[in-house]
């Protein structure tokens, strides 16, 4: 099944409400989503996360020409090539995350080729559906009198929808942060709750704001501080008891070995689309276990990315086992996207809070192409 083709289309699409988080606020959506296509007639699909329109071209014109002609059901082999073939210059970044998206497209093509599913691939389906927590609650701009009550209003929202978990956004500033936390706590006493600051704080104000998640019996505290300081999560990890969870910034098993090794991260957050791709996650998984920590992938994107997360959380185990174990929850973000939305003909089920794991083989989302034609801005081919 040799690789004849290997097209890339930059999605793109405006959104009807902006919304922020602690960094920036969004008004547009943008993925890059690859296309492999085989002489066999089978075609993988996968998707990058970062900038579409910097990955489209480590694409089209580092990693395509090089591996037309290889066997895509060598997965493997092919990462482990192209991983050599930019090793001098691209260790990480937007290269790492342009092979995300090729690895997990031949994830989905090796799939289809053998007839199953990639939860099978990767060793084996233990569950029909995961669990998922809601990712919710980013910033509208809004006087924060105003938007304390929505961000809580939506929280019971998705309570009612059946998502017996949830993931809210901090870093907004410390005095609001904690109302926050304390409010949604309120609301909603028997409800798993997480909170995310996507690297907002500074050391004390990390401290402060893990003190109140721990007073509200938060599940975890999510890059809470920088990860271009990484020896903080030991020092945070000190000072509070909420898990510190983390690892979507990061890249590679080996990237992963030097955050373990500093210390204080109970949780990684490896995201598929652009960690390595499947193929690299489940070295870190393996990684992790090794050191007694879980990994559950960072989600955001397309279905795609949603496929894989779900096919990796069927085939895990929770660390360090026991009869009734803890549940690895799949990350279900909950915010407005077209290209999530609008762009399949077959998606991962959700319902009341649950995913319901693909069987078909390969990934099991299946890309509508005449919605594919709405929102494709640039397009590119290599043969």
């Amino acid at each position: 099944m040799k690789i004849e083709c290997i097209r890339t289309h930059h999605l793109r699409c405006h959104l009807d409400k902006p919304f922020g988080f602690s960094q920036w606020f969004y008004d547009q959506r943008n993925v890059l989503v690859i296309e492999i296509v085989t002489d066999s007639g089978v075609s993988g699909w996968g998707e990058c996360y970062g900038p579409a329109d910097v990955i489209q071209s480590a694409v089209e014109k580092f990693y395509a020409p090089r591996i037309i002609g290889m066997d895509a059901i060598n997965t493997d082999a092919i990462w482990q090539f192209m991983w050599r073939a930019s090793l001098d210059f691209a260790r990480g970044g937007v290269m790492m995350a342009a092979m995300s998206g090729i690895d997990m497209a031949l994830w989905d093509a090796k799939g289809k080729s053998l007839g199953l599913s990639v939860s099978e691939l990767m060793g084996g389906r233990q569950r029909d559906v995961v669990p998922c927590y809601a990712t919710g609650m980013y910033y509208l701009d809004l006087p924060e009198d105003e938007l304390l009550p929505l961000l809580v209003e939506e929280g019971v929202g998705y309570a009612n929808e059946g998502f017996k978990a949830m993931k809210i956004k901090v870093g907004k500033n410390p005095d609001f942060d904690e109302k926050f936390i304390y409010a949604l706590r309120e609301a909603l006493p028997n409800t798993e709750l997480m909170a995310d600051s996507n690297h907002a704080f500074d050391l004390p104000e990390a401290i402060r704001i893990g003190r109140a998640l721990d007073a509200c019996k938060y599940g975890w505290f999510e890059e809470p501080v920088s990860p271009q300081h990484p020896h903080f999560f030991k020092q945070l990890h000190e000072k509070i008891d909420v898990p510190i969870a983390t690892g979507e910034c990061e890249q590679t098993r080996w990237g992963y070995q030097k955050l373990i090794e500093n210390g204080g991260v109970q949780l990684l957050q490896a995201d598929l689309a652009y960690c390595g791709g499947p193929s690299e996650a489940l070295k870190i998984r393996t990684l992790a276990s090794t050191h007694g920590i879980n990994m559950i992938p960072h989600v955001w994107g397309t279905q795609l990315n949603l496929a894989a997360a779900t096919h990796f959380l069927a085939s895990a185990y929770h660390e360090p086992g026991r009869a009734e174990p803890r549940d690895l929850l799949l990350e279900y973000d909950r915010t407005e996207n077209p290209l999530r939305d609008e762009l399949y003909s077959e998606m991962v089920e959700v319902k009341k809070g649950q995913a319901t794991v693909p069987t078909a083989p390969g990934l099991g989302v299946t890309i509508d192409r005449n919605a594919l034609k709405t929102f494709d801005i640039n397009g590119t081919e290599t043969r």
